[in-house]
């Protein structure tokens, strides 16, 4: 009788490149707080969003992560024969099916590679990273590209004071790999789905099938709750990461947190207890809130900014609609 085989693991991964795009429009307070009733003010004080980059009609999800995507692959020395499974994370490619991240396999020259989508929304990029390292150490691939990629604009009511006046469009990708050290450490997710209606679409297609009325469904949140959760709920995750990671709060050099509010952002980094010497991304201030799209655009932003280096220990977390979370510690590529 044959011995059956199996896939012979890697002992570690590690990300070995990042790339991003964002949205090229760029949009202020002032462009618009008149149909919220706002003001630059106002938003700054709440969100700490001085602009958010939005894309134009010509571009869609895809565009976005293809560039991203190509400059990933760059960074890497990598082309797309060399990509063994695509996870694309986004809440806002408009086809059920056939899947993104298999559209975006073929125009990135990586068929056949291994392809899916990863609906988790704000958490999805750093979703896709835990599936990556687990892919890449189970001997499964060999390289993953992981995008995190976003056109929220396609979705917003301009009229809506709960969510829209925050969100922004762009695309971040990297590429995981094997290494011979530890690059990756243990991700801890999970969700809670008692809170599902905090973040929430307003309708149903099939609603709006039935009621035409209805209207193009959009997003809504309930504020005071999300606040909430994210501020006290997401700091015992990130500080389980760390744990799992093996390292501490004075060992974290890079603190890339969802850009969901610069608030939300401070209030973790207190109570995590993390050194002042810690460098924080911001990238809210000028992309705005991306979704799945942010950890990875602001990591390239730190990177490119030189305000980060490779090799750098970052502690990472997403947590957004679901409601969903999940944080790794990783090394900076």
């Amino acid at each position: 009788m044959a011995t059956l085989q199996q896939a012979q693991p890697t002992q570690f991964s590690r990300i070995l490149a990042i790339g991003a795009e964002r949205g090229e429009l760029v949009v202020t307070n002032d462009d618009i707080a008149g149909p919220i009733d706002s003001s630059d003010e106002w938003i700054r004080q709440r969100t700490g969003i001085i602009t958010r980059r939005r894309a134009g009609a010509d571009k869609d999800v895809l565009d976005l992560a293809e560039t991203a995507s190509v400059r990933a692959l760059e960074a890497a020395g990598l082309t797309g024969a060399d990509i063994d499974a695509v996870i694309l994370s986004t809440i806002t490619h408009m086809h059920m099916t056939p899947s993104g991240a298999a559209i975006l396999a073929e125009r990135l020259g990586a068929t056949p590679a291994a392809a899916y989508d990863v609906s988790a929304a704000c958490a999805g990029y750093a979703y896709g990273i835990g599936q990556a390292d687990a892919l890449v150490r189970a001997g499964l691939a060999r390289h993953v590209l992981v995008i995190g990629a976003e056109k929220l604009s396609e979705i917003i009511d301009p009229t809506d004071r709960s969510i829209s006046f925050l969100l922004g469009d762009g695309a971040g990708a990297a590429i995981v790999g094997p290494s011979d050290t530890p690059g990756i450490g243990p991700t801890v997710w999970g969700s809670d789905g008692s809170k599902a209606t905090a973040i929430r679409q307003t309708h149903s297609w099939t609603e709006l099938r039935e009621d035409p009325s209805l209207g193009w469904p959009t997003l809504r949140q309930d504020g005071p709750t999300v606040f909430k959760w994210a501020s006290f709920q997401m700091a015992p995750v990130a500080e389980k990461a760390m744990a799992e990671a093996g390292v501490t709060a004075e060992d974290i050099q890079v603190f890339i947190p969802h850009q969901a509010n610069m608030r939300i952002i401070d209030q973790m980094k207190k109570q995590l207890g993390l050194p002042e010497s810690v460098v924080i991304a911001r990238d809210i201030a000028e992309t705005g809130n991306t979704s799945a799209a942010s950890i990875p655009l602001a990591a390239e932003r730190l990177l490119s900014e030189g305000q980060a280096k490779s090799g750098d220990l970052a502690l990472q977390i997403g947590f957004g609609a679901g409601l969903v979370y999940a944080a790794q510690v990783v090394v900076l590529p």
